[in-house]
């Protein structure tokens, strides 16, 4: 009961914190003087918290290796009981998004192997992300002339700046994680660092080009079981399954799907690859 109440007690303060957190490093970035009475109270509170998930971490991480686990798989133990699936799914999808960028510039696809058909999704989006990523330029020249106080000016510059390069972050993961079509039939189907849905050959029943312009977000799922990966506001391509496929959703929720419904720039290179004997 005490190792229960010490990871929500941790998740509570983490959940409380770390916004709080986050806004003293803008503040500092962006080279915000604050009162030091202030400051070392939020140091004083964000240490505290870091005691206490130090405490739980160590002891759920003790717990586990003392029911039999290796030392990694016990501190990953710790770590998914302590941080929420939330938290460490958008952690994981902006490193994976930052890393995308190097890929981006130096022309390389991520899961690709010889043999295999990388097939891009990112056409429906494209003139958006740049429309988007020129939209917020402009906006930080606009506020660079109209704040006339430095310190929102700088907090602000920070914000946008990061706003840029979160952006094309986060097209750069489109570009080089595109949809897969396996040398043995497998699919692939995913969305930046976002989603990431494994297609066995033998779970595949049909798959045609179909092109709809559903609404709803980014990953749409009906009550029968219909998945839509939406760019673009259209999906490309349909693939029925012949028994349920469970995916992970961008937050890290499971659920199950039987028909698939995504995009693809060209879906009929897609579908006759994927129909090809492996």
């Amino acid at each position: 009961m005490s190792a229960v109440r010490g990871v929500r007690g941790a998740r509570i303060a983490v959940a409380a914190v770390l916004p709080a957190e986050l806004a003293l490093v803008v503040c500092a970035a962006a080279g915000l003087r604050l009162p030091a009475p202030a400051l070392a109270a939020a140091e004083a509170v964000v240490l505290g918290v870091l005691v206490l998930e130090a405490w739980v971490l160590y002891a759920l991480y003790a717990a586990a290796r003392a029911a039999g686990e290796e030392p990694r798989a016990a501190l990953r133990t710790a770590v998914r009981a302590v941080v929420p699936v939330q938290v460490r799914r958008l952690l994981r999808h902006e490193l994976r998004a930052g890393a995308s960028l190097g890929r981006w510039v130096l022309r390389r696809k991520h899961g690709v192997r010889p043999g295999d058909l990388a097939a891009g999704y990112t056409g429906p989006q494209t003139a958006m992300m740049y429309g988007m990523v020129f939209v917020s330029v402009i906006e930080t020249f606009a506020l660079a002339l109209l704040i006339p106080w430095p310190a929102v000016h700088r907090v602000v510059l920070v914000l946008d700046v990061y706003g840029v390069v979160l952006l094309l972050a986060l097209h750069a993961a489109c570009v080089t994680r595109p949809h897969v079509v396996g040398a043995d039939g497998s699919l692939r189907i995913r969305y930046g660092a976002l989603f990431d849905l494994a297609v066995p050959p033998d779970a595949v029943a049909s798959v045609r080009v179909d092109r709809r312009y559903p609404e709803g977000r980014l990953v749409t799922l009906s009550e029968d079981g219909v998945l839509d990966l939406i760019v673009g506001s259209q999906t490309t391509v349909t693939v029925e399954l012949n028994r349920p496929l469970t995916f992970t959703r961008p937050l890290g929720a499971r659920a199950t799907a039987r028909t698939i419904r995504f995009h693809a720039d060209d879906p009929r290179t897609l579908v006759t690859t994927l129909r090809r004997p492996a």
